[in-house]
């Protein structure tokens, strides 16, 4: 049995800062997968991505992650750009993958699914009731709050929410995403508002001012931990959440999990692309 099996796409990324440009695989799926390089859980990743991006999935498989590859025609491509607040970002979508089919996920058995969509149409309800029915439901929420027009990834609400957040155990958004999704600008009102919908564990993120935890009827504050140095913001809550599915698999509370998985998101900013160091290093 798979401890957590994270389905989503690893994209080709244009990441552009104040000092850099560069160009490095990405995606919800990607920065969340790397920490289990070094965590002792059972950790499948399963992505989508055309064959010239085949050395993405080599890259993760020679680091010890198990990854199972459904075909597609393109791989997604994205471009971050950020400003010198690197909690901010503009992202433009060059390019789209095929969405995730219920017939190859089928087999597929996990005690806790961890769904990263970048795109409305990367996975579907009927494939979130599907995984339900044989493990727990993680998901991050930014892929259904995205509209692509010309290019440019605007925000917007999630017409389907209702009916899909039910079967999640636990939803990551950050302020923003959860603005558009409820649309209350009060954190704690929208976090009970999602928690009225079905979902058991509520994970708020800021960036540099920490993240909310709602969990039965209780908001958990969890601090930040400043980085030694800012290299690169990319996939800082991917990484968060590597860490708190990861705490809570094991068995730790809602703010043991939120404080480990926010050392590691510190730990990550400190280099450019997905985290590769120790979890447990001071």
């Amino acid at each position: 049995m798979i401890d957590i099996c994270c389905i989503g796409h690893v994209t080709a990324d244009k990441v552009v800062t104040t000092n850099s440009t560069m160009y490095m695989a990405g995606g919800t799926a990607y920065y969340f997968s790397y920490p289990f390089c070094k965590l002792d859980v059972n950790y499948l990743l399963v992505t989508a991505l055309a064959p010239e991006e085949m050395n993405y999935v080599t890259d993760l498989r020679d680091h010890g992650i198990e990854v199972v590859v459904q075909q597609s025609a393109h791989t997604v491509k994205f471009e971050n750009i950020y400003s010198e607040n690197q909690d901010y970002r503009t992202q433009n979508v060059l390019q789209l993958a095929d969405p995730f089919c219920e017939d190859f996920l089928l087999p597929i058995q996990s005690k806790i699914f961890h769904l990263g969509p970048l795109l409305p149409d990367d996975i579907s309800v009927g494939l979130i009731k599907m995984l339900a029915l044989k493990g727990k439901i993680s998901l991050d929420a930014q892929g259904y709050l995205r509209e692509v027009i010309d290019q440019k990834v605007y925000p917007r609400d999630w017409p389907e929410k209702i009916e899909a957040l039910q079967y999640v155990n636990i939803l990551k958004t950050d302020e923003g995403e959860l603005a558009a999704l409820t649309g209350c600008t009060d954190v704690r009102t929208g976090a009970r508002m999602v928690a009225n919908w079905g979902v058991k564990e509520v994970i708020i993120t800021n960036g540099s001012q920490g993240s909310l935890i709602y969990f039965e009827g209780v908001f958990y504050t969890i601090p930040a931990f400043p980085p030694q140095v800012i290299v690169d913001a990319t996939g800082c809550g991917d990484t968060y959440m590597a860490g708190y599915l990861y705490q809570r698999c094991k068995g730790a509370d809602v703010k043991q999990a939120g404080t480990f998985a926010a050392r590691l998101a510190s730990k990550k900013m400190e280099a450019a692309g997905p985290f590769k160091g120790d979890p447990f290093s001071s």
